[in-house]
């Protein structure tokens, strides 16, 4: 149930949070002379989008908060879980404070794995939260590159679309690809705004990529779950492929996507070629390609 509201608390907690915070970490403009260590109660207002008499008469314990109000206070004021928590109890609203979302850590089901390899002239791979790669098939490594050649804190699908130029290289249709890959993880960020791994990614890429951090900030979304992708490859040279992505039947948020080819056509023998180039095992080193 919910606790009882104490208000004078709860204006306290309020004065001493904006007491706490300066302008510039909330991204205020600063002046030299201010007779307030922290924030004013008008900057307040204006970071949670309140009136001024509204957040004044909270402070005073005049007006009962509203669930609504305590949510933009807490990202307003840059409360942690436990002030979040805190202020949802002192405000005598504990039933409306936020489900806590635990990250659990990605791991591929077996089942997933088992099917990864038996799909030997398909490239496959298992996409988690942000489009992480979590696994990939023998097919996948002909195609993209060796992802186990690459660090796993950095294998990530939208990552190396930007910054590795194999993969970057092999889009006939750069720009597009890398768009919509960034629509997916904008649509992504939607759902788990808070997520650390998350703003990390945006933000090596904002630094790194003028294009991205164009792209990011049109808040364009994505949740397409097919289309089409033209590739060069260095050595089967061009493959038009139709790319398919399967969510699991969970709620990990992993997803199954799979590039194929028309039976007969030239990028189907391609794929037939490069599935005969990959050694015994995912992520080993290649062996001479062969014609099948």
């Amino acid at each position: 149930m919910n606790s009882h509201s104490d208000t004078h608390r709860l204006g306290e907690f309020l004065k001493a949070r904006r007491a706490a915070l300066t302008p510039r970490e909330c991204g205020l403009p600063t002046t030299d002379s201010r007779r307030v260590a922290g924030l004013r109660r008008e900057e307040v207002a204006l970071l949670a989008a309140i009136s001024v008499d509204y957040y004044t008469r909270l402070e005073q314990g005049r007006v009962r908060a509203s669930a609504a109000v305590l949510d933009t206070l807490t990202r307003a004021l840059r409360l942690d879980e436990d002030q979040q928590s805190y202020l949802y109890e002192v405000a005598g609203r504990t039933d409306d404070l936020p489900r806590r979302t635990r990250r659990s850590v990605q791991q591929v089901r077996p089942a997933m794995r088992r099917l990864l390899a038996q799909l030997t002239e398909t490239p496959a791979l298992v996409l988690g939260r942000r489009l992480d790669i979590l696994a990939w098939n023998r097919s996948a490594v002909a195609l993209y590159t060796d992802f186990a050649a690459i660090p796993a804190a950095r294998r990530n699908y939208l990552r190396l679309v930007f910054t590795h130029p194999a993969i970057r290289g092999l889009h006939r249709e750069w720009e597009h690809d890398a768009r919509d890959a960034v629509a997916a993880v904008r649509m992504e960020a939607g759902a788990d705004p808070d997520d650390p791994e998350l703003a990390r990614l945006v933000g090596d890429l904002t630094l790194q990529d003028a294009d991205f951090s164009t792209w990011w900030a049109e808040h364009r979304v994505n949740s397409a779950t097919y289309g089409t992708k033209h590739y060069r490859h260095p050595l089967v040279g061009d493959l038009t492929l139709d790319c398919d992505t399967w969510s699991g039947s969970d709620d990990s948020g992993q997803r199954l996507m799979v590039l194929t080819a028309e039976t007969g056509s030239a990028s189907h023998d391609a794929l037939r070629i490069l599935s005969s180039w990959t050694a015994d095992q995912a992520g080993a080193e290649p062996t001479k390609p062969r014609t099948p």
